[in-house]
């Protein structure tokens, strides 16, 4: 019976990936901008259906008590319609960013506003931490530090689904430098980047059930404090990159300068306020652009910041394990 389900898993598994590839080479086909096209138009139609859309909509009343309903149900679909497109643009994401720092006014699709922190973040023989959250196609700054030798390891969360998980992961391989799954572990791992004078780059706005508790978009959030753990034992630079979808199927790719992280009263990064100066800076990459980020996710989750709040405390003394990458 077991082994009978074990293949029945395998067989399953192998048709979805041929499915999905297939569906791939039909959007490569169409071309990057019809298939992005393509991917939005389905999402949003069929956004009213979804089962998940009604978190959405709640994530967006809360955030924006005073909006009209209207306009809540418009920002829900464009986000679905975001969400369908980031998912298109997965078939082009080795040729998607096109942008080249020495010939800045060369058409392209891709724009860089702050490309001088990126070259600094190569140049200057330490480790960094780069924050970023789900806004527009959220894979475009890998493939910039890829594409300019930055040496960056891109913090990723697996989808659920084996098979999609393996197309992701083949595809993100193809076109980005170091890739580090967010399970069990990883923290050895990455910091094992970092003492190489690596830099690591991870996505920070979804709940993060063991994190810290910070203010995010007027309510408290869970949110994973690794980041901040790192900044404080490592003393390194701490740079925010956002994504902006631009009208005819453009971006622009936005880099911080340093954060000047808060301290404590012993002179070290304090984690909690690390991760709230973080999230602070999502949140008005949210607002300007509430359009393009993944309201859908369930970020807020009351019943569980009573206990995130007891371990906040000890969360901004712990320091990550010592680690010798070998």
């Amino acid at each position: 019976m077991k082994q009978g389900k074990a293949i029945a898993a395998r067989i399953g598994a192998a048709i979805t990936i041929g499915a999905i590839r297939a569906l791939f080479a039909f959007l490569r086909l169409l071309g990057p901008e019809r298939s992005s096209d393509l991917g939005g138009w389905l999402l949003a139609t069929a956004s009213p259906l979804i089962p998940v859309n009604h978190v959405a909509l709640a994530n967006i009343r809360a955030t924006f008590p005073d909006m009209p309903d209207a306009e809540v149900k418009r920002i829900a679909r464009a986000a679905w319609e975001n969400l369908g497109r980031v998912a298109a643009e997965y078939a082009h994401l080795k040729t998607l960013f096109d942008y080249d720092y020495q010939n800045p006014e060369r058409p392209s699709r891709v724009e860089v506003a702050g490309i001088e922190h990126f070259i600094a973040l190569k140049d200057d023989d330490r480790p960094g931490l780069i924050f970023s959250a789900h806004l527009a196609n959220w894979e475009l700054p890998a493939i910039c530090a890829q594409t300019y030798d930055l040496e960056t390891t891109a913090v990723f969360r697996a989808p659920n689904t084996p098979a999609v998980a393996a197309i992701v992961h083949e595809i993100r391989s193809g076109a980005m430098g170091g890739l580090a799954a967010a399970k069990q572990g990883a923290a050895f791992a990455m910091q094992g980047v970092l003492e190489k004078g690596g830099h690591l780059g991870m996505l920070i706005d979804q709940h993060f059930t063991r994190g810290v508790v910070v203010p995010f978009l007027g309510r408290p959030a869970l949110t994973n404090p690794i980041l901040g753990k790192f900044a404080r034992r490592f003393e390194c630079p701490v740079h925010g990159v956002r994504v902006v979808r631009l009208p005819d199927h453009r971006f622009r790719i936005e880099l911080t300068p340093p954060l000047e992280l808060p301290r404590d009263a012993a002179g070290e990064i304090d984690v909690q306020g690390a991760m709230a100066m973080m999230t602070a800076v999502v949140e008005g990459w949210v607002r300007e652009h509430p359009e393009q980020w993944l309201w859908m996710h369930r970020r807020w989750r009351p019943n569980m910041i009573a206990a995130g709040m007891l371990a906040s405390f000890d969360h901004s003394r712990a320091m990550v394990p010592v680690f010798k990458a070998t």
